[in-house]
Parts: C-alpha cells; structure tokens; sequence
C-alpha cells in the first residue's frame, strides 16, 4: 500500500510544481493588475499543496518527492512562449493556464478512481489538489 501512496503523493507534487513553474512562467507576460493578485493566489495554493506533501512523504519513504524533470520544465517555458509570441492578451495566458490545469484535473480525477486504497491523509492531500485546480478552472474562466 504504500507504493499505492507514494506514487499519488509524488504524481501531486508533480502537477503542483508544474503549476507554480507555469504560473511563474506567464506572470511575466500578465498586464493586469488584477490578473497578477490572482495567479499569485493559485501560485500559493500549490506552494501549500506541495508543502503538504512534503510533510507527509517522509512517513512513507525517506527520499524527497518527485518534481517535475528539467525537460518537462522546459517544454513547459518553450510552449507559453510560442503560444504566446502573437499573442500575449490576458485571454491567451489564462487559456493556457487553463489547459494545463486541466490536464491536472483528468490526472488527478484518474488517480481518485484508479487508488480506492490509500491512506486517508494522502487522499485528503489528492481530493483537495483536485478541487482546487477545478476552482481555478472557474477563476480563470472570468479571464478569457
């Protein structure tokens, strides 16, 4: 059971420094004001999801969580600067910001159904990372 639990509290902290890489990566290009104060909302939210993993990892394994690897950062960096070259609106960089955490929400719905054993702690932790990358879904609607 305990691999069951490592692996979704590693597959969290993946989408969780993926998200605070992506956010990082489109704040710079973000105009509005009020854009700013709410990407540095979600860019907190998964700071406090990844920190909760990395409180419970150790009660599991002794090594650190997995992050995502320099050549997902990468790919990350290079996509929003293509997708963003002709057009940097903050339409555009929510759109993005959306599709990637949606493809958080169909990873993390999937692990939910996939893990019916797990630790109540680490499905917490899983739950939780999915509803708030749904609300962001909703927040960033507003932006498009």
């Amino acid at each position: 059971m305990d691999k069951y639990n490592l692996n979704i509290l590693d597959e969290v902290n993946k989408g969780a420094t993926m998200g605070m890489n992506a956010i990082s990566y489109v704040s710079k290009k973000v105009t509005n004001d009020e854009f700013k104060v709410v990407l540095d909302t979600e860019y907190s939210k998964y700071k406090k999801i990844s920190k909760r993993v990395n409180d419970l990892y150790s009660a599991y394994s002794h090594k650190v969580p997995h992050e995502t690897n320099v050549i997902n950062k990468m790919m990350t960096w290079y996509g929003i600067q293509m997708n963003t070259m002709m057009d940097d609106t903050t339409s555009k960089l929510a759109e993005l910001l959306m599709q990637g955490t949606n493809m958080g929400i169909i990873e993390g719905r999937r692990l939910i159904n996939e893990n019916s054993v797990v630790d109540s702690d680490v499905e917490n932790i899983l739950n939780d990372f999915v509803v708030m990358q749904e609300d962001s879904v909703e927040t960033l609607k507003k932006y498009l």
